[in-house]
């Protein structure tokens, strides 16, 4: 059985596939409350309204994909960490996770949109990503 820190590497992975600066910044919020706690945040929230213009760069291109996945690993490592488990193990399933949680969330996101829309849609994005890294930061 995975120790619990792997399963919330993996999360916070997805989550940041999802939303490139929710998850550290969920995560720092509510662990840390550092001035960088706070950046991150302003980052998250600035990510969010970006989100919303239509014309946004996909977050499977290059540079959006690639800064996508140091932040799954960023948040697999932080968590580990914070657990006392392999770091190195953290960061790649953060990683892994932020890969599966781009592409997996770009499908969900386009069959969401056709469903209910485009700001709809985008809203519930954010609320399932806040959700999963505040799962992650209160019971890991």
């Amino acid at each position: 059985m995975l120790p619990g820190s792997y399963v919330g590497a993996l999360i916070l992975g997805v989550v940041a596939g999802l939303r490139t600066f929710a998850a550290p910044a969920v995560f720092w919020l509510v662990r840390y409350r550092t001035p960088a706690a706070y950046a991150l945040g302003a980052f998250a929230l600035l990510e969010i309204a970006a989100d919303l213009y239509p014309k946004a760069p996909a977050r499977t291109s290059g540079g959006g994909l690639i800064v996508r996945l140091c932040s799954g690993a960023f948040c697999g490592w932080a968590v580990t960490t914070a657990a006392g488990t392999s770091a190195m193990y953290g960061a790649l399933i953060g990683l892994f996770g932020a890969f599966v949680g781009s592409y997996v969330g770009l499908a969900a996101r386009l069959e969401a949109i056709a469903a209910i829309g485009w700001i709809p849609a985008a809203v519930l994005e954010d609320i399932v990503a806040v959700a999963g890294a505040l799962a992650v930061a209160v019971y890991t």
